[in-house]
């Protein structure tokens, strides 16, 4: 008879423990969320909705009382869906994630406890080199969400935002022309026998797109300007249809001035928004028309705007009425708290998925171009240059 040897051993035969692959420990996040205390601001960051998902998959949150009232959520709303409320303004600084809409101040940054993770908006030009100082002494890691990029590397909260930009201003137009607001009593809509209304659009970005949408939709007779050809074609690919579009050409875009009765300004610069339209071209529009300089966030794109408030939004130059109030989403802010709660509960789910921020930071390139400050060193050129202080590639901190 032939040798017949098994291939295994006599211990490899014998019943094996099977060996189960070991999952990523799940974080737990601590979130605070204060009341907003900046002008005009009445946003919120999470909607009650968005508190029940994270409170569900094991997170804390604790809210300021009277945070969402700005947006029309109640304390109760927040309370129902898990939220621990308190009056101390100290305690929620002091949770190990905050999340704030606008960036704080210096004595909030002061509330905040050592190698706290901030999640707020950054606005680069409305800061002083102070801030990053703050931040810096505290060893706190800062994501600014208007830098966070989507897989398709477009900047969601600024998209998002964008749009409540552009929709609004088409809607503000139609209150403004309204004879009440002492407008000429002009109707944004397509009435039968009546000639539409013109509106002339300065940029054809997010902003210009969706009050271009807005507009047509209204039945008003649209026309978009804007030097990027690509931009132009896009547009009128989104919005499926062709309409009248022109590079900014003085002659062209003075002809269109003149007879248009909405004029709305969405143009962005590098730095400060370009100042396309001048002086004497407002003055050649026609009396009562309106001007919505969407652009006003960063200077304005018509020579004559001057920053309004949402409390006295208009002034009327040359005729012309002017609305140039920043931050035109805060203005929708029910709408605009859901628009960034969206974005922001995700991001925080996967935050805890993938075991904390170093481990999303080390996979998520979108997630990590948001970061500019990381256990208090300087990780933004952008910042560093602008305020010429140090700063560190994060991908030397993170491996």
């Amino acid at each position: 008879m032939s040798d017949l040897r098994s291939p295994f051993t006599k211990e490899q035969l014998l019943p094996q423990e099977e060996t189960l692959e070991i999952s990523k420990r799940k974080g737990e996040l601590f979130i605070g969320i204060p009341k907003e205390t900046a002008f005009q601001e009445k946003r919120v960051c999470l909607t009650p909705d968005a508190v029940s998902a994270l409170v569900s998959n094991g997170h804390k949150v604790l809210l300021e009382s009277g945070a969402g009232t700005g947006s029309s959520f109640s304390d109760k709303n927040y309370s129902e869906a898990g939220a621990e409320i308190t009056k101390d303004t100290a305690k929620v600084f002091a949770c190990p994630i905050v999340l704030k809409v606008e960036s704080p101040t210096l004595e909030e940054i002061e509330l905040l406890n050592p190698q706290a993770i901030l999640i707020s908006a950054l606005q680069i030009k409305t800061k002083c080199k102070k801030y990053f100082e703050a931040l810096a002494n505290k060893r706190i890691t800062a994501l600014a969400f208007e830098f966070i990029r989507d897989d398709d590397g477009s900047y969601p909260a600024v998209k998002s935002l964008s749009e409540i930009a552009g929709t609004a201003s088409v809607l503000i137009a139609a209150e403004l022309l309204a004879n009440n607001n002492s407008g000429n009593g002009l109707m944004l809509g397509n009435i039968s026998g009546v000639p539409p209304v013109e509106v002339v659009i300065l940029g054809a970005g997010t902003v210009g797109e969706f009050a271009a949408r807005s507009a047509i939709g209204l039945g008003a007779n649209v026309k978009v300007f804007d030097n990027s050809i690509s931009k132009l074609r896009r547009i009128q690919t989104n919005l499926g249809r062709p309409l009248y579009t022109s590079t900014i050409q003085p002659k062209n875009l003075t002809k269109a001035l003149k007879r248009c009765d909405v004029a709305i300004g969405a143009v962005k610069g590098t730095n400060r928004s370009p100042v396309v339209i001048t002086d004497s071209m407002v003055e050649s529009m026609k009396n009562k028309s309106i001007i919505i300089d969407v652009s006003i966030d960063t200077g304005g794109c018509f020579e004559t705007s001057e920053v309004t408030t949402h409390k006295t939004p208009t002034f009327v130059k040359h005729g012309v009425v002017h609305y140039c109030v920043p931050n035109i989403p805060a203005r929708y802010s029910r709408t605009a708290s859901v628009s960034i709660s969206n974005i922001f509960s995700p991001y925080l789910l996967k935050i805890a998925d993938d075991g904390g921020i170093e481990n999303s930071l080390r996979f998520d390139k979108g997630l990590k171009n948001g970061l500019y400050f990381y256990h208090g060193i300087l990780t933004s050129k952008s910042v560093g240059d602008w305020f010429n202080l140090n700063y560190s590639d994060i991908n030397l901190l993170i491996f």
